[in-house]
């Protein structure tokens, strides 16, 4: 049984990663309920068979509580690690020598293998790699085309398989492995609604991804290399959405520089009408704490003010003790962020690059008017939901209700700021559209009788990308009369 609820006055979204301590049907429904708005899928861990019960299991929520739900995907990537040991764990001492090779026999405290042939040509002299997720740090003295030979910077214990990053150099490595491909194959089969792609260096990163997704879903561009930062714009411009991906980034760069490069990324993003996620240890030590220290609290905050879609939590949902409560205070951050007087002023500070065409210049105009006549809400028709893109772009005053009869649309929406997405019948009239439009709203609670609503649609209808309409009108408050 269907049990509708209120959109969430919260325009940030909500990002929850799923895993072991959160992916049975009942955790699920609690964390929507605590205010999880959407779902992301770790595609590292797990395989795909264990995959299948969770997406199904967030369709069923979204029959129980007649919201489309949207579930992203995150691919992992060509991750770089180095071989085997020997004795399992080695020690490496400051200033000591180290080789890293292209023999598969276990290392020793001199070499390990990287089975990694592409860097053996990529990297130079002075190039720094880092281990361990930063923990280890080794400096190029020279190389060939079987072995890297180093001096150890930064010492300490080393074990099988851990991760190696590259800062220096741009790696010509393919953006997506075999494990990405059939993992991309399996989640469009399964219908989720975004692909987040790992470690984009460049735009031509993107190619492929898109290719294989085919329109099935929306790209997203997770920014977490330096070399990504070079060529944003241009990465921004050829993705649906994009992730700043603190973890790595803050690996390969100094921990200083990643709060600018994170305005810059969400600056970026939205001026160019891009959704924007701000993720990673937002909420960290709520992994094994109920409560989050005020640091991670103010971090959260600063992400809503520079004006990001939405905020995700990773451990601290997925594998944390607390995930219902993590959830919670995420929710409660935004709420009491967004009831700050400056947070309006804050968020339309950027700039926005509207293209020169007649949708673009209604979505702008669309925010302006809502103002200007004290508008409880916009409403729009969308059958792509590009009309939707545009208008959350401008950061309106007021909610977004958004009409689509693609419930695949309306999935990806929930990414958006400010959006509520509702999948409902198409109409053949102007006149039909107005009376639904004003309907719908009143159903959600939007708005009541005596309220001004600001409608756009695009006429003829059911032509993607063809707003041209924008339509004020004002709530009688009988117009349920005779619908139930």
């Amino acid at each position: 049984m269907t049990r509708a609820i209120s959109p969430r006055s919260r325009k940030v979204r909500v990002l929850a990663t799923l895993g072991p301590a959160s992916a049975t049907p009942e955790m699920i429904a609690t964390l929507f309920e605590a205010g999880a708005d959407a779902f992301r899928i770790n595609m590292s861990h797990g395989d795909q068979a264990s995959k299948v019960g969770v997406i199904q299991a967030i369709r069923a929520l979204e029959k129980k509580f007649g919201r489309p739900t949207t579930i992203l995907a995150d691919l992992q990537g060509p991750k770089l690690r180095v071989g085997r040991f020997a004795d399992g764990r080695i020690m490496l001492e400051q200033g000591a020598s180290f080789t890293l090779d292209r023999d598969a026999t276990p290392g020793d405290a001199t070499r390990v293998e990287l089975p990694h042939r592409e860097i053996f040509a990529a990297i130079e002299p002075g190039a720094r790699l880092l281990l361990d997720d930063g923990k280890l740090v080794l400096r190029v003295v020279e190389h060939d085309d079987a072995r890297i030979v180093t001096r150890v910077e930064v010492g300490g214990a080393l074990s099988n398989n851990k991760g190696l990053n590259v800062p220096d150099v741009v790696v010509p490595m393919a953006a997506l492995t075999d494990k990405d491909r059939s993992d991309l194959a399996f989640a469009i089969d399964e219908g989720v609604d975004w692909i987040a792609l790992s470690f984009v260096q460049r735009p031509e990163d993107l190619a492929e991804a898109r290719k294989l997704i085919a329109g099935k879903a929306a790209l997203l561009a997770k920014i977490e290399k330096p070399a990504a930062i070079d060529r944003l714009e241009e990465i921004v411009e050829m993705c649906d959405g994009v992730m700043v991906a603190r973890g790595d980034l803050g690996v390969e760069l100094p921990p200083q520089s990643v709060p600018p490069l994170q305005k810059r990324i969400v600056e970026t993003s939205r001026r160019l009408g891009r959704p924007v996620i701000v993720a990673t240890q937002m909420l960290e030590s709520m992994i094994t704490s109920p409560s989050p220290t005020r640091a991670e609290v103010s971090d959260v905050a600063t992400a809503i003010y520079d004006g990001a879609d939405a905020i995700m939590l990773s451990a601290e949902s997925a594998a944390g003790a607390w995930p219902v409560e993590s959830v919670a205070m995420m929710n409660a951050i935004g709420e009491a962020v967004e009831r700050d007087p400056m947070h309006g002023d804050r968020i339309r500070f950027t700039v926005t690059r509207p293209d020169p065409t007649t949708a673009d210049a209604l979505a702008e105009a669309a925010k302006n008017i809502a103002l200007t006549v004290s508008a409880k809400a916009i409403i729009c028709f969308t059958t792509s939901g590009s009309t939707a893109r545009r208008v959350a772009r401008e950061r309106p005053s007021v909610p977004l209700l958004v009409l689509t009869p693609r419930v695949e649309t309306a999935r990806r929406l929930g990414l958006l700021w400010g959006t509520h997405a509702v999948h409902t019948r198409d109409v053949d009239s102007f006149e039909e559209m107005v009376a639904k439009a004003k309907r719908v709203a009143l159903r959600q609670r939007i708005v009541e009788a005596g309220d001004r609503v600001i409608i756009m649609a695009g006429v003829p209808f059911r032509t993607p990308g063809s707003t041209n309409v924008i339509h004020v009108v004002r709530i009688v408050g009988d117009e349920l009369k005779n619908y139930g």
